[in-house]
């Protein structure tokens, strides 16, 4: 079972879900941009990844600036920042086994698969 953060107007998010799909797998979806994930939930996210926090985050985003973020920021107020608001956080991130990786190819998520 792999659970996937999606947002269903990203195409990299609904090309990695047809990856997961075409491979025979199920996949728990989770629209993390109406369902917001915690600060728990980023960390564990962060840590099954093997990242920093910054490296999970769409530092493109007009919010990013906005928000003073730099890629200097500390872990802490990053984490801050996606909590809060979700539409920072890469996509999709997918999840199995305590791994997880980041859709950005789509073909990222063969490693779970």
């Amino acid at each position: 079972m792999i659970t996937l953060w999606h947002n269903p107007r990203c195409s990299k998010s609904r090309q990695t879900l047809a990856l997961i799909e075409a491979a025979g797998m199920e996949a728990t979806l989770r629209r993390y941009l109406e369902d917001a994930p915690t600060q728990a939930e980023i960390i564990a996210a962060r840590d099954a990844l093997g990242l920093a926090a910054i490296e999970m985050m769409r530092t493109g985003e007009k919010l990013f600036k906005e928000l003073d973020l730099t890629k200097d920021s500390p872990e802490e107020t990053l984490i801050d920042a996606m909590a809060a608001h979700p539409i920072l956080i890469e996509r999709p991130i997918a999840f199995a086994q305590n791994r997880a990786v980041i859709g950005r190819p789509p073909e990222a998520v063969q490693a779970l698969l």
